[in-house]
């Protein structure tokens, strides 16, 4: 019994048919549930009732009834028009009404079962009706007829209600409670769902959030989301990036392993990157971090697997124009198909809105690797929410089995404080890469290291590369391509990664390498309890 009615519950959501507010509601809202919409004036309350009935008549069968007290049915055809609604069209069909009326003409009517309003329903069937706005409605009432505003808001919904219709009531209120909280208004109490909009300070642009507040006899998504109102479109809603995290037990893994674009780098890693895998990219800038990841989506892309790079740094024209630089035919799988740019700009990022369009591009066009360029931008830009915007990219991307690259500008040379103390993103991939600049005599060279690689035995050895036509190479241990000016390889020196390099004994590493004991000309004689054996001989002018 309890089943069927969960399942009964269920076929009364009603969906709302507004882009993203759905989503959030898990299918629509329940059937016959009083909805109000708050906000400040200019928030969008009118604009979301408006597309509430658009939806319903145009596209479910649900005809509607508008209305309104302060604008002509013509502002409002206008206003809907610009979303590319044709309110006219719709009125002719009989599946909108718009009435346009007073407050105290309105509580007149509610006093007779059969009044106007009554009437505008029966005669188009309406499921859903909007009043538009119930703050003219509170005045009026209280100051024309001395009635208390709840009175009058308990008319209007027991006479909504038993005209089983589903009703949106907006009502303006004050911007000075926090996200989170509502106010005391009347209608908060005796209404099912609370949906409320707010227009949000975010330095010098303004960003739009929608919350639902409660919603009675249903679930739904909590927490601040994201919205926009698009000309010839409406309102989209894009819900928390946090929400979208699984809630899975179980994760998707493979064993399957494929190139980054370099043979060397490849065994560093422990024999390439495994499909699922995170591979955080750290170093100063110019060292080459972007050009591994065009390394990295070219070869994927060369092996049939399709490539997405996202970029709040460099427009896909200068992106495309170095990598021809470079001999790489990234512009050509660009072309193709198998290499797709996402470029934003950071300065107004939104990052639910954000993460929509990654996610719809990865899902139509089939994505198997990612780039993400770079996480330092998202810190710079959105510093609050940069952590958890990657830990959401990555739990995603693995769900997907979809190998990424982030890279990360660390002016550090471990990048360890920064990394774990700012993004604390060390924790949350598979793979670390460190690029880094090291200075030999008056030459600055490149050093490649890998410190850590889940579910591999990476080599943990430092070596050298160089940015040439083609990407990176790796240098060979016994190779030295530098301009040209005789250099010993890196091997040959101690402390690289501490940017001191030192240069050791060629005799010292022959006899480590052959596992041979050091001469004994190379080492003090020690005693077994550390004592030394036999002290060296003083200098003639110098007391022992």
């Amino acid at each position: 019994m309890a089943a069927n009615q969960q399942d009964s519950v269920k076929r009364e959501l009603i969906p709302t048919g507004i882009s993203g507010l759905d989503g959030i509601l898990h299918g629509g809202i329940l059937k016959g549930n009083v909805i109000v919409v708050e906000g400040m004036p200019g928030v969008g309350k009118t604009t979301l009732a408006l597309e509430f009935i658009y939806r319903g008549a145009s596209q479910f069968n649900e005809p509607g009834v508008i209305v309104a007290f302060e604008s002509s049915p013509d502002k409002l055809k206008r206003d809907a028009a610009g979303f590319g609604w044709d309110f006219d069209r719709l009125e002719r069909e009989g599946k909108i009404k718009i009435v346009y009326t007073t407050p105290s003409v309105l509580l007149e009517e509610l006093q007779n079962h059969d009044g106007v309003l009554a009437q505008e329903i029966a005669k188009i069937k309406a499921k859903r009706v909007v009043i538009d706005g119930l703050t003219p409605l509170k005045i009026f009432g209280e100051r024309m007829h001395g009635r208390p505003f709840r009175d009058s808001l308990h008319l209007l919904v027991d006479t909504l209600v038993r005209l089983e219709t589903t009703p949106m009531l907006t009502t303006e209120t004050s911007n000075t409670n926090p996200i989170g909280e509502t106010g005391a208004n009347q209608e908060q109490f005796l209404c099912d769902t609370i949906i409320t909009l707010r227009n949000q300070a975010r330095r010098r642009s303004v960003h739009r959030a929608i919350e639902i507040a409660k919603s009675r006899g249903q679930d739904f998504v909590t927490g601040r989301h994201s919205f926009k109102i698009v000309p010839d479109h409406g309102i989209k809603v894009f819900p928390r990036v946090y929400a979208r995290l699984s809630q899975k037990l179980t994760q998707a893994t493979s064993s399957e392993r494929s190139t980054v674009g370099n043979e060397i780098i490849d065994e560093m890693l422990g024999g390439g990157v495994l499909d699922g895998s995170t591979t955080l990219v750290v170093g100063i800038s110019g060292t080459g971090k972007s050009v591994l990841g065009l390394n990295f989506l070219s070869s994927g892309a060369d092996i049939g697997k399709k490539g997405l790079l996202v970029t709040l740094d460099e427009h896909p024209e200068q992106i495309c124009r170095n990598a021809d630089g470079l001999g790489l035919n990234f512009s050509e799988h660009v072309e193709n198909g198998d290499i797709e740019i996402m470029y934003d700009t950071p300065m107004e990022l939104d990052i639910d809105e954000h993460f929509y369009k990654i996610k719809k591009i990865i899902e139509e066009k089939n994505i198997s690797r990612v780039v993400i360029d770079s996480l330092a931008a998202y810190e710079a830009a959105q510093p609050e929410e940069a952590h958890e915007f990657a830990f959401t990219l990555s739990s995603y991307f693995k769900d997907r089995l979809i190998a990424s690259l982030f890279n990360f500008e660390c002016p550090e040379l471990l990048g360890v404080s920064q990394i774990s103390d700012d993004l604390k993103a060390s924790a949350l991939v598979d793979n670390i890469v460190l690029l880094n600049y090291i200075e030999i005599s008056t030459m600055l060279r490149r050093a490649i290291t890998v410190p850590k690689a889940r579910a591999s035995k990476p080599t943990q050895r430092t070596r050298e590369y160089i940015i040439k036509t083609g990407g990176i190479a790796v240098l060979d241990d016994h190779a030295a391509e530098v301009d040209k000016v005789p250099q010993l390889p890196l091997s040959s020196y101690y402390g690289v990664l501490a940017r001191s390099p030192t240069r050791h004994s060629p005799v010292i590493d022959e006899h480590v390498a052959a596992g041979k004991p050091l001469p004994k000309s190379k080492v003090p004689k020690v005693a077994a309890k550390g004592k030394v054996l036999a002290k060296p001989k003083a200098r003639k002018g110098r007391s022992s």
